[in-house]
């Protein structure tokens, strides 16, 4: 009988929409985040900073390791499996996608899996750490509380974020130029898709835009991504909806029209469809 691979949300962990942890050279406990999962998702993206230490990981079905001064990303839908963790010192960060910046959300995407540990400038390593010791110590229930203080947390994720994407360009992990036809397809659908959400919802306006069959794109996308087409349409939707839901004022059914939806009612059921609650549900939980 085929079992589904767990994915995991960042719900058991915290009622905010990232997490940060240090860790000090500790042996991994049962509650570690990092290793007590076995193989499995997660919909929120990891980064780790890593100063010194030892780690060695499944990543989709590829073993990666970490040594010493190294960063390192997850990709939401990366399935993965933490094999060792060994007198690691660093930092980990744990975030959803709708606090992630488009910037970095796209750089990180469209490399489509192939992010490999990065070693770093020990130099690099303290700047990120301080972004990261900012960031643990504004981590506070008095600070998310309240919309200004929720502000000055984002700015310090941001710059966390914004640093760690940076160290990545730098190492131009950019596509390669003989990358198969599969991988070059994919890359243009997902940049296609954050560019056009709005006002392209169905795989064959996809398809027809990148001169293609729908049922190419649709075997192609699955193949590259292990998802169809449409999952990738409606996460990008349901990312852009939920930043709505949260940090504006508007009503369920300006969100609707602002995403491209005439029919409130129809947005509605396809957001309570997708995320297990109603958009007022989850705007409450998150306000």
């Amino acid at each position: 009988m085929k079992q589904t691979i767990p994915t995991y949300d960042l719900n058991g962990i915290t009622h905010h929409q990232f997490h940060i942890k240090r860790m000090d050279k500790q042996p991994y406990d049962s509650g570690d985040i990092l290793l007590d999962k076995g193989i499995h998702r997660d919909s929120h993206y990891i980064f780790t900073c890593m100063e010194s230490g030892h780690v060695r990981m499944m990543v989709d079905f590829r073993t990666v390791e970490a040594r010493e001064s190294t960063i390192f990303c997850v990709l939401p839908g990366q399935v993965h499996q933490g094999l060792l963790m060994k007198n690691v010192c660093g930092w980990f960060v744990a975030v959803k996608a709708e606090l992630v910046p488009d910037t970095v959300r796209s750089f990180f995407d469209e490399s489509l899996g192939e992010i490999q540990p990065l070693s770093v400038d020990k130099n690099l390593v303290k700047n990120l750490n301080t972004a990261a010791g900012l960031l643990h110590a504004s981590y506070t229930n008095e600070m998310l509380s309240t919309k200004e203080g929720f502000l000055i947390v984002q700015s310090l994720l941001n710059a966390f974020l914004g640093m760690f994407a940076l160290m990545y360009s730098r190492k131009n992990i950019s596509p390669a130029s003989d990358e198969n036809r599969a991988l070059q397809l994919s890359r243009a659908f997902r940049i296609l898709v954050r560019k056009d959400f709005k006002t392209m919802k169905s795989p064959s306006e996809y398809a027809a835009a990148l001169n293609i069959t729908r049922g190419y794109l649709t075997e192609t996308v699955r193949e590259v991504t292990g998802k169809p087409v449409q999952h990738w349409i409606h996460q990008e939707i349901l990312i852009e909806a939920k930043r709505l839901l949260v940090f504006t004022n508007l009503s369920i059914k300006e969100v609707a029209y602002e995403l491209g939806y005439s029919d409130h009612t129809y947005f509605s059921r396809l957001f309570s469809k997708l995320e297990d609650r109603s958009p007022s549900e989850f705007r409450n939980q998150h306000q």
